[in-house]
């Protein structure tokens, strides 16, 4: 049988994922290669407890069909939120709930890009991002992302002469580097967009998960009508509940909403009701304190791991998040560093897929908030290695 798949399918590119799932499956290899929040910290209980009260109070109302745009309560919650943090007037009009923020970035695409559109997104940039957008046949151009944020040169170029439709970034420790734009980039970036046509799409899944606590304004708070925002409770609550949402302009989820309907009529109407019940009888706050510290402690053990075992190895500094970008020695292949690392029972992930115009081959990105710390310890060890190993080089002892 010959199947005639659509011509999007063969332009996408070929996913990383079938690895990383074939890895997860070895409960003996110590694996930094995927992208989980910490199971440990899911508040089980606290779920368990709002579940059983939407089903007991009111059953027949939360395995109905609902409205596409989401429960309302939900969405009033998200818009009390963004005002309180951020001193955004945000409504509850403006909140349109979605299966996760990754529906956000295909329902988007869908809406706003024709075969051969020009979309921007940083250099690094987000793997399923880059997968999602593919699919839809765009030219992606890409922007150098620095310690501090996008190149505005480049930036400007694609907004001023390219035009590209929207720029999708990850202003808050961004997926893979785990860099963070500093102020003064995100008021530049507002000067460049003011005036044209292009939306910023801003992904804020790790805004909630910085160390020290203290929030960062948004692209959107100064260019309201030109920017969107996703948003995640994956990275807070709980991941397999998949319930996002996107706030953006009244005009733009008019339309999204018309896509987001035809794609599946609407998110989880249960989890939405166990969400909301969750939300409003526990404090989120205080168990996002609880997830920073824990991630902060990991984050740092890692980079001190990588300073005093692999000092060759340059890496990133996050301020926040959960991920960071290590680069390797000259010569030295990060999916050879893949392939041998698995061997060894340690898997990191080979930069190769985050660069849509090619790249990456010298660089490997690091998941710290899924191993516990004697996990870090003993796969850093590992790492080190196998890196010494490849390099020709003593590998250094245990401290």
């Amino acid at each position: 049988m010959q199947y005639r798949f659509a011509d999007r399918v063969a332009q996408a590119p070929e996913s990383f994922l079938d690895e990383l799932f074939r890895v997860s499956a070895d409960p003996s290899i110590i694996s930094f290669a995927g992208g989980l929040p910490s199971s440990a910290l899911i508040d089980t209980e606290g779920i368990a407890r709002a579940a059983r009260e939407v089903m007991e109070e009111e059953p027949q109302v939360a395995l109905q069909y609902t409205t596409t745009d989401g429960f309302l309560p939900l969405r009033q919650y998200i818009a009390d939120r963004y005002r309180r943090r951020l001193g955004i007037l945000a409504t509850a009009e403006e909140i349109q709930i979605v299966n996760g923020s990754q529906q956000c970035l295909d329902l988007f695409a869908k809406l706003f890009l024709n075969t051969g559109d020009h979309v921007g997104m940083e250099r690094p940039g987000y793997l399923g991002a880059i997968e999602a957008f593919s699919l839809y046949e765009p030219v992606i151009d890409t922007v150098p992302l620095g310690e501090d944020g996008p190149d505005l040169t480049a930036f400007e170029y694609l907004v001023k002469k390219t035009q590209v439709k929207f720029f999708y970034g990850i202003p808050n420790s961004q997926n893979p580097s785990g860099q963070t734009y500093s102020q003064e980039k995100r008021e530049a970036i507002v000067e460049i967009l003011e005036g044209s046509s292009t939306i910023f799409y801003e992904d804020d899944a790790f805004g909630e998960l910085f160390f020290d606590a203290r929030p960062r304004l948004p692209v959107k708070y100064r260019v309201p009508d030109q920017a969107v925002i996703s948003g995640s409770f994956s990275k807070t609550v709980a991941p397999g509940m998949r319930i996002g949402w996107m706030y953006a302009p009244r005009e733009i989820l008019k339309k999204f909403n018309v896509v987001k309907q035809a794609a599946d009529l609407h998110s989880n109407f249960l989890c939405q009701k166990i969400l909301h019940r969750y939300l409003t009888t526990h404090d989120l706050d205080a168990h996002i304190r609880t997830i920073v510290a824990a991630y902060g402690q990991k984050c740092q053990l890692m980079c001190d791991l990588f300073d005093d075992l692999m000092p060759r190895l340059t890496h990133t500094r996050p301020e926040g998040g959960m991920f960071l970008m290590a680069t390797l020695p000259p010569g030295l292949s990060s999916r050879t560093v893949f392939d041998e690392g698995v061997k060894n029972k340690v898997a990191v992930l080979p930069g190769i897929p985050f660069y849509v115009d090619g790249g990456g081959t010298d660089t490997i990105r690091l998941n710290f908030s899924s191993a516990s710390e004697d996990q870090i310890t003993e796969g850093m060890h590992r790492l080190s290695r196998v890196i010494a190993g490849l390099s020709g080089r003593e590998s250094p002892p245990y401290k």
